[in-house]
């Protein structure tokens, strides 16, 4: 009686199986190893880098950024208040804003038998939404349409003043060879051009029929609203990364002038702003500018080193 041959060809049909298995298994390569954080993309291209965060994530609390001390010299109507009130209008009036962590702000008014005085701080944290565009980069970006509001020329590229130096340069070259190269008049006055030689006192003759005349004084009319020279608007090169300086005078309805003085810098992906308002009681008085333009200079320089804290 002939043998069965079942077992045989179930030993067969098995290896077969294991070789399929190990071929689809070299085809299609180890799962494991495409999910595998080393893995790098087909074509060996590395991912693009993200774009570094600012280095602020968080805001200090605005009312509390400004000392007693720096209230007292910039709202001297506080002095007048009992202390009650006083202690009050130290705690300020905070913005009304939907995420502190992005925007925080606070103002403080006070009035005065003489003038009234408002102050306002306000802390924007830029945050960039773009991969490719980091926090820095979008608030310079935020700051300098800052500058376009306020009017001020934006910072020049030295690269752009080369050519027209250059040119200048040039042509200051040529003058001072064609100098060198003229023949120089000797003291009996040979190698004078004929115009010069023909009318030697042309110039002393035109000269002495003006000399009975008075001169008229020009007319230098002084606009009470500019800032004077070194205090008109500008950039401040000493604050934080970026920083300028904006001086306004309006005149209201009853004469009286009001000034605003607003200093705007940038430091990291955050933008400070220092508003500080004057309006005297007196219609025939103006604010001092430079006064002004001082104490909001030296709270910007508070709120930096404030902010480096945070």
């Amino acid at each position: 009686m002939a043998r069965k041959a079942y077992p045989r060809r179930a030993r067969v049909t098995g290896t077969l199986m294991l070789l399929v298995a190990l071929g689809a298994a070299g085809c299609t390569g180890d799962p494991a190893a495409e999910d595998s954080p080393d893995a790098k993309p087909a074509g060996g291209q590395a991912t693009t880098a993200q774009a570094e965060p600012g280095k602020y994530q968080t805001l200090p609390q605005p009312c509390r950024a400004v000392e007693t001390g720096t209230l007292d010299a910039m709202l001297p109507g506080l002095a007048e208040l009992d202390q009650e009130q006083r202690q009050k209008a130290y705690e300020g009036t905070s913005s009304v804003t939907y995420d502190s962590d992005r925007r925080t702000g606070c103002r403080w008014k006070v009035d005065s038998a003489d003038a009234g005085h408002l102050l306002r701080i306000d802390f924007e944290r830029v945050v960039s939404y773009s991969a490719s565009v980091s926090d820095d980069a979008r608030a310079q970006a935020v700051y300098g349409d800052r500058m376009k509001e306020a009017d001020l020329p934006l910072p020049s590229d030295p690269r752009e003043e080369q050519p027209e130096r250059r040119a200048d340069d040039s042509a200051k070259a040529d003058r001072d060879e064609a100098r060198a190269t003229a023949p120089a008049d000797d003291e009996a006055g040979q190698g004078a051009s004929p115009e010069t030689s023909e009318k030697p006192g042309k110039g002393e003759e035109e000269k002495g029929k003006g000399a009975g005349k008075s001169e008229e004084p020009a007319d230098e009319t002084v606009d009470p609203s500019a800032p004077a020279e070194g205090l008109e608007p500008r950039l401040l090169q000493e604050l934080a990364d970026d920083a300028f300086i904006d001086d306004q005078l309006t005149t209201s309805s009853s004469g009286s002038g009001q000034r605003t003085v607003t200093v705007v810098f940038r430091t990291s992906n955050v933008i400070v702003t220092v508003e500080y308002e004057a309006q005297p009681k007196q219609v025939a008085e103006v604010p001092d500018s430079a006064s002004m333009q001082e104490k909001a200079r030296e709270l910007a320089v508070l709120l930096a080193e404030r902010l480096s804290d945070v």
